[in-house]
């Protein structure tokens, strides 16, 4: 099995138009028509179309739009506000705690966002003026958001666990359960780094001491709407209550009547429309890239791409702690210059038969995967969340590139310690649904 030159245009057109600033969607798109309408007419167009249609027939992916509306409707409703209240609770005595209230605040919206970006542009808006009026310099406030953010797709129900699982055609309860380690791993390890540099810069505090016990379970118990929410889910899929997409369907109707009923803080008149629109734009951006990937997909199989480059690693090595090594540097490379889901549904149909044939894990494979592509999101030189950020907050990329290299480097030990230790990912899944067979 070889490839001509001819075989790999798509792929080099790939990136030449996402280069020259085509959304990735239309990149991979336009790759895919003008090799099947231009070098290999062999197969019909309206195959390639009918491809596309399929690709949206999922009932699985009725969860994506559910868990992004419920995490709009959580914004609007105050829910978010009582988390971060919470986190103050928690962390405000500590030196720089502010920006231990983001580290924080971004691991609990992991089970309300879903979405790196889209908490990267929250908390950018929300946090970065706060931390800049207490003393925080503006490139260490963009810094530790966008890395923070790093850490929103990994805690369930984030997006990318739902795309991998849709991938893998794998269970979603297990793969909900296999990111909370891994998690919670990064906010520790972002958390220990900002203590560091916040005792070095003497960055304030907002509390005078550690509250006492009946403050915070008074905050706890004001706040435990929101943080029973990811645990409710994945309890819920977990003893067969509903599936995941009846999941993401009750977590919206639970975040109406937590946010109406209880913080009586939305407003149908006023949020409605909002919600919608949020829920319209998170939605439509997600499904057109698993669209446009799974087209992409057609074309990688139509030349067996997967198979020659599961062959050629397998002609390299067959250790699969060598493979795993090679694996994290493709995902990286991907993880800088593509958006998180895009890379995710390019490489993974790549990547994971060759990853089961070495007997790797699935969900092993899978939440490294994603850990690592966070971490391109915030590297230089095409990271989404680095762009996000730096975007809303004005703040230049060059400052924000001094300043947001500690928390890579303490992200990319915690994706070491998951690469060689995978049963901190396994655990979990295997102790609440039993040993994977």
């Amino acid at each position: 099995m070889t490839l001509t030159f001819t075989d790999m245009i798509p792929i080099f057109m790939v990136f030449i138009l996402y280069f020259l600033g085509l959304p990735i969607v239309y990149a991979l798109f336009g790759s895919t028509f003008f090799y099947f309408l231009f070098i290999d007419t062999t197969s019909l167009p309206w195959l390639i179309l009918q491809k596309v249609m399929n690709s949206t027939q999922s009932f699985s992916m009725l969860a994506i739009p559910f868990f992004i509306m419920a995490g709009s409707v959580m914004n609007f409703g105050g829910i978010s506000d009582k988390l971060m209240d919470f986190c103050e609770c928690v962390t405000g005595h500590m030196k720089g705690g502010l920006a231990q209230v983001n580290v924080l605040l971004s691991m609990l919206m992991g089970g309300c966002s879903g979405s790196a970006n889209a908490d990267c542009a929250m908390q950018s808006k929300m946090l970065v003026p706060e931390m800049e009026k207490r003393g925080y310099s503006k490139a260490f406030s963009a810094a530790i958001t966008a890395a923070s953010s790093a850490a929103t797709p990994v805690i369930p129900p984030g997006v990318n666990l739902i795309v991998f699982t849709l991938i893998a055609q794998a269970s979603l309860g297990r793969t909900f359960a296999a990111g909370y380690i891994p998690g919670i791993l990064m906010a520790i390890s972002m958390m220990i780094t900002v203590a560091i540099i916040s005792h070095k810069r003497n960055y304030p505090t907002t509390r005078d001491k550690f509250p006492p016990i009946r403050v915070i379970l008074k905050q706890a118990l004001i706040s435990f709407w929101g943080l029973f929410f990811p645990f409710g889910i994945i309890l819920g899929m977990r003893f067969g209550m509903f599936t995941p997409s009846e999941g993401g369907a009750i977590a919206v109707l639970y975040s109406f009547i937590i946010g109406r009923l209880v913080y009586k803080k939305l407003s149908l008149r006023k949020h409605l429309i909002p919600i919608l629109l949020d829920t319209i734009s998170g939605t439509s951006s997600v499904v057109l890239i698993m669209v446009s990937a799974n087209v992409f997909g057609q074309y990688m199989t139509w030349i067996n791409l997967p198979k020659i480059v599961a062959s050629a690693i397998l002609g390299i090595t067959e250790n699969k702690w060598v493979f795993m090594i090679l694996c994290n540097v493709v995902f990286l490379i991907m993880g800088m210059f593509l958006e998180g889901g895009a890379a995710l549904m390019i490489i993974t149909p790549l990547l994971l038969p060759v990853a089961r044939t070495l007997g790797i894990d699935v969900y092993h494979f899978g939440l490294v995967a994603i850990v690592n592509i966070m971490i391109g999101g915030i590297t230089p030189p095409f990271g989404s969340m680095m762009f996000t950020t730096c975007g809303i907050t004005r703040c230049p990329i060059t400052d924000f590139l001094k300043e947001v290299w500690p928390f890579i480097l303490c992200l990319f030990l915690v994706l070491m310690l998951l690469t060689f230790c995978p049963v901190l990912i396994t655990i979990l899944p295997d102790l609440m649904y039993g040993a994977a067979a």
